[in-house]
């Protein structure tokens, strides 16, 4: 019988990483729920087999419910009825399985009836719930709006919500109006204080809200009045039983029907502060859009993996002029290629989502109440950091690289990939989203880019190359440090240029350093495992060497008087 975890063995090579003995004491707090919980992990072992084995009951639900429901989903979609939003018929199924193998509330301590994942084994189950149905994954992983509460709410918040999420309760963030989308800053959805009945009001309108009718939603809303920035958002929790908010509307979308995008009616909805007012923009809605991203990261390639896999297959079976097309070099290429950049960029996910675990675990022992060390400190410091610079990296790469093998996919398929029939159709119209929201790539590039001029990632490639690869890989790994020497001469020559340039030129450089970041990964990989990834690693190193020239070649021939031939008449 099919499994999305055990018949993809590179996930559990990411689970054996040396970094996560060290994530997994941190978020176990260094096994100290062991007296506490007889569920709980007596040591790094015990752990580890207890994330396999709920990875391998994610993978034969994904497998064997949640994919077979995919196309009947992506038909019905949700709906409206008197002001609510009901799922399709499949997607209550789907539901109904992931709450009887107790898969909500993943990531959530055990003290509210979580199974306390860190971020890489819930990346994992990300990614298999996407591979099987990523409009599914939408709804499933938004359960993670429940690490905001635990972060930034107070305990008696913690314990009225995050058990609920646990239950199986839905989320959603609410962020975007009809007049502010990337630019939250805008956001005008009006918070009161209700003195009379010792509790805020929310009033306004919300556009693009994804799974906008959960049962505890997270709200951005200004609370103080007469302001117009970002200093000006708070943070709310609106639990939907209280009501007060209607669905106006559910948008029809191209892909992604089964998770429901609705525009949402605020009318003097009872809600209650996150935290303190005016840190809503600027310290919690960074938080979450941080994970979100890489939950995003991690829905991309599980849909890669898909569409990699359903191309594979049909070029196994499709026969023309008497062979099978997986014989012509022009279709082993792009499987190759799709391959390469599948493998790449989970490479990149799971080395980011590392390093999000390792400092979000010693915050967890600040916040409860544990005194770091210096050298505590300077971990903390140095993973948020790491963090920082590779979560734009790994949503922006991770997103585009899964539009362009759904789009391979289709071309494998031939005229059949037009076909509504066929599987690789949906897969493309799904991906489309996926470089859009939660930041477009654009976006990503903008956050990224000062870790580019400031030299961050140049100095990761470094430290990078100091690791040793197997002696069958040295030739590319010699490339690769070619490349980063051609990298840091192309970051010297725009020193000196306007902003407006270096701006133009972002992009260019934003993909150099995934290019090479992501080869010294998957050389990395491949020298522990060339079973599984050294095809992949001599593919990539090559895709990632045509790349570079590419925008090496750009940058170095566009003048400034050549950005006037660019803007739009």
């Amino acid at each position: 019988m099919a499994n999305y975890y055990t018949d993809h063995p590179e996930l559990e090579f990411y689970l054996d990483h040396p970094l996560m003995k060290r994530v997994v004491e941190l978020r176990e707090h260094f096994y100290e729920d062991k007296d506490k919980f007889d569920d709980a992990p007596v040591d790094y072992e015990d752990c580890i087999e207890n994330y396999k084995r709920v990875l391998e009951i994610m993978g034969d639900l994904a497998a064997n419910v949640i994919a077979p429901n995919s196309e009947a989903v992506d038909l019905e979609g949700p709906h409206l009825e008197n002001g609510r939003m009901i799922y399709a018929s499949k997607t209550f199924e789907n539901l109904d399985a992931i709450r009887k193998a107790g898969l909500s509330g993943v990531a959530q301590a055990r003290r509210y009836g979580g199974l306390n994942f860190p971020n890489v084994p819930f990346s994992m189950l990300s990614e298999i719930v996407s591979a099987a149905d990523s409009s599914f994954q939408n709804i499933w992983s938004l359960q993670s709006c429940a690490d905001t509460l635990y972060e930034f709410g107070s305990e008696e918040q913690r314990q009225r919500y995050i058990p609920r999420i646990c239950a199986g309760e839905t989320m959603s963030m609410d962020l975007t109006e009809p007049d502010a989308g990337s630019d939250l800053q805008r956001v005008m959805l009006k918070a009161t204080y209700d003195e009379a009945e010792g509790c805020w009001r929310l009033n306004g309108v919300k556009r693009f809200i994804t799974n906008g009718d959960s049962d505890v939603h997270l709200v951005l809303a200004r609370s103080e009045e007469g302001t117009t920035d970002g200093r000006g958002l708070s943070m709310f929790i609106y639990d939907k039983r209280n009501g007060g908010v209607d669905v106006r509307h559910i948008e029809h979308k191209l892909g992604i029907h089964g998770s429901p995008t609705c525009e949402l009616v605020f009318k003097n909805a009872k809600a209650e502060l996150v935290g303190s007012t005016r840190l809503g923009l600027i310290k919690y809605v960074m938080a979450l859009m941080n994970g979100a991203r890489l939950g995003i990261a991690a829905q991309s390639v599980g849909l890669s993996q898909e569409a990699y896999n359903e191309a594979l297959a049909y070029a196994r079976e499709r026969a023309q002029f008497g062979k099978k097309i997986i014989d012509f070099p022009a279709v082993y290429d792009m499987l190759a290629t799709m391959k390469a950049k599948l493998d790449a960029g989970r490479s990149l996910l799971y080395q980011t989502a590392r390093y999000v675990d390792i400092y979000k675990g010693l915050e967890d022992l600040q916040r409860c109440g544990r005194e770091l060390s210096a050298e505590e400190k300077q971990e903390m410091k140095k993973y948020s950091r790491l963090a920082d610079a590779f979560t734009p990296l790994c949503k922006g790469m991770n997103s585009e690289y899964c539009n362009q093998n759904a789009y391979d996919a289709i071309s494998v398929h031939g005229g059949s990939g037009f076909i509504m029939e066929y599987k690789c159709q949906r897969l493309y119209r799904d991906a489309r989203i996926f470089s859009i929201y939660e930041g477009t790539t654009q976006l990503q590039v903008v956050a990224a880019i000062r870790y580019i001029t400031n030299g961050t990632y140049l100095n990761i490639m470094k430290e990078m190359l100091s690791d040793e690869v197997s002696a069958e890989l040295q030739p590319l790994k010699d490339r690769v440090a070619a490349l980063v020497g051609r990298y840091e001469a192309v970051l010297a020559s725009i020193a000196g240029e306007s902003q407006e340039k270096q701006d133009f030129i972002a992009r260019h450089l934003y993909e150099m350093t995934g290019d090479i970041i992501m080869s010294l990964l998957i050389l990395r990989d491949a020298s522990v495992r060339a079973d599984l990834f050294a095809r992949s690693a001599h593919v990539y190193v090559r895709l990632a060497e045509a790349d570079f020239s590419r925008h090496e070649a750009f940058i170095a021939t566009v003048k400034e008087e050549d950005l006037e031939n660019y803007r739009a008449e």
